[in-house]
């Protein structure tokens, strides 16, 4: 899925899966030793996430319960125990390097299956 910041129309990513099943978030992205920075998960009804265990550096993007940009954290190295945001009701992890400069706060994001570049 693209993930698409609605109110500019920009794609901040084109290889994002929102992960719903508790096994598949608790496992998130801690399998992988790389995360391009075009992909990524969109992890719904969640306030904080940690990167214990994590072999890859990630951007992290917390939104609020209307799916808006809340704040960003860039670089989020390993081994970290708990990444919180006042008011965050989601976070998007993606590779480290992805496009954050795309975003502002109060940006709402959202998934689409296509491309809105494409005509």
């Amino acid at each position: 899925m693209y993930l698409v910041n609605a109110t500019t129309g920009d794609v901040i990513a084109d290889n994002v899966r929102e992960v719903r099943n508790p096994f598949t978030r608790m496992v998130g992205l801690l399998t992988r030793a790389n995360v391009a920075p075009s992909e990524g998960i969109w992890l719904a009804r969640c306030p904080a996430v940690h990167t214990m265990g994590m072999r890859a550096t990630i951007d992290l993007i917390f939104l609020d319960a209307s799916d808006c940009v809340v704040a960003t954290s860039p670089n989020a190295p390993p081994n970290r125990p708990a990444f919180t945001c006042r008011g965050a009701k989601a976070v998007v992890e993606l590779g480290a390097g992805s496009r954050l400069d795309l975003i502002e706060p109060g940006h709402r994001l959202e998934l689409a299956e296509r491309d809105p570049r494409a005509a």
